[in-house]
Order: structure tokens, then sequence, then C-alpha cells
């Protein structure tokens, strides 16, 4: 099975209360449909970075999300993953604000997964900025990553049929 990094929007969002706001309840329902029907598909692991970024906020809604990660193996995090991280800081891939972003794409590169899942499309999932991530990683020799969102996996069983006119 494909090994999938849980990044912290993916919890955030399927374990949110509803939303009012219409973009934001659908990435709500893109999580929590990837988490219901995709994730058995594959071995999840996230890291301590997940976990702390989790942690924050409301109680409640915090300890939903730690529920979510409970039991997930942690990639490591270290020298490796903070060099990476700062690399694509460096090349200005992502904005130093966006420190986490780029340690959570560095740590997956360097776990060797296979995807990274994430609604962080400011930051890690940018059209703009995805194929300088991609040649970066794999001038560093971290060439099997791909970063995707939920919606890119789930695919309907009418997906080649023409929409009704």
């Amino acid at each position: 099975m494909d090994t999938v990094y849980i990044e912290t929007s993916i919890v955030s969002h399927a374990s949110a209360r509803p939303s009012p706001n219409i973009p934001i309840a659908a990435l709500q329902h893109q999580a929590r449909e990837w988490w219901a029907v995709e994730r058995s598909k594959f071995n999840l692991v996230t890291s301590q970075l997940t976990i702390i970024e989790a942690s924050d906020g409301d109680p409640a809604a915090a300890a939903e999300r730690l529920g979510m990660l409970d039991g997930l193996p942690l990639v490591p995090l270290g020298p490796d993953v903070d060099a990476l991280a700062k690399l694509i800081l460096s090349k200005h891939m992502m904005p130093q604000k966006a420190a986490a972003d780029a340690v959570h794409v560095a740590a997956a590169a360097i776990a060797g997964v296979n995807y990274l899942l994430t609604q962080n499309c400011k930051h890690i999932a940018n059209a703009h900025e995805l194929p300088r991530v991609y040649r970066l990683l794999e001038e560093q020799g971290y060439d099997q990553l791909l970063i995707c969102t939920p919606t890119e996996f789930l695919g309907g069983e009418n997906d080649d049929e023409e929409p009704n006119t």
C-alpha cells in the first residue's frame, strides 16, 4: 500500500463543525469523504508538527483532531528535515511565515511517503509553486512525493459520462 502523510488541514476540516461558508463547507465535505472512503486504501503517517498544530485552539475541537491522528506513525523530524525546509524557504517557494508548511513538505519527502494530503493550497498545494517544489525535491533526491488534495482521490463511478445538458 502507498503511504499518505496527513497534514493538519485534513483533520481540521474533517472534524470541524459544518461551516455556513460554502467554500469552507466544500473543503470539510471533501476531507470527511476522503477520510471515510479513501483512508483505508493507504498507510497513513503524520508528524509531531501535525500533532502540535492539531493540539491548538478549542480543547474539544483539538481532542477530536487528535483522536483522528491517534495511532498514526510519526515520520521523523530533525536536522535533515530542517535543512530541506530551509532550502524550500530560501528559494521563495513558500514565505517565511509558512515555515511550518515547508517542514510538512520536507518531512514527507525525506520519509519517502508517496502522497502529502493537504487542503492548504495557499502554501503547500499551490499550483504556481508546485513545479518548482517538485524540481527542488528531485534535485535533492526526493522525487517520489506527490502533493495533493482529497478531491484528486475522490473520482466517481460516472466520471467518463457526459454531464446532463
